[in-house]
């Protein structure tokens, strides 16, 4: 017997993850292409965004972990982890950004696809936190 019902905050926190995972595959920032000069991109793995990654992996692993434990309560199943887990991740990207722009290399989604998909998956795992936090609990 699951310990933890699967409400909407947990769906919508691993939706959030999964966009995350996508934009962190695809690239972040890009430049050059034109005029001679070789095309240069990169993707989450080039700096501080893998911990983006880390947060993604990180908050599929909180929810598999109550149905992991079986009928056991596990005590990091609660709100305050999936904060923390949210305010790493904004932090990361908020860092890789400031990097990005201090490059030069920030660019606008048509050239950086990723870094924008990666916002907006944590937009949408902030929403779920938002309603794990207001769940009531079992």
């Amino acid at each position: 017997m699951h310990r933890r019902p699967l409400g909407r905050g947990r769906i919508v926190a691993a939706l959030g993850a999964a966009i995350i995972v996508v934009g962190c595959l695809l690239p972040w920032w890009g430049f050059g292409g034109g005029d001679g000069l070789p095309a240069r991109s990169g993707n989450a793995f080039d700096g501080s965004g893998i911990i983006v990654f880390y947060v993604a992996l990180a908050t599929i692993a909180l929810l598999a972990l109550p149905y992991a434990a079986g009928d056991v309560p596990v005590a990091l199943d609660r709100p305050l982890t999936f904060v923390i887990i949210l305010v790493v991740g904004w932090a990361s990207l908020a860092i890789r950004v400031v990097d990005l722009w201090n490059l030069g290399a920030l660019a606008l989604p048509d050239r950086a696809p990723g870094l924008w998909l990666t916002a907006l998956g944590l937009i949408v795992l902030s929403r779920a936190v938002y309603d794990i936090a207001r769940e009531r609990r079992v």
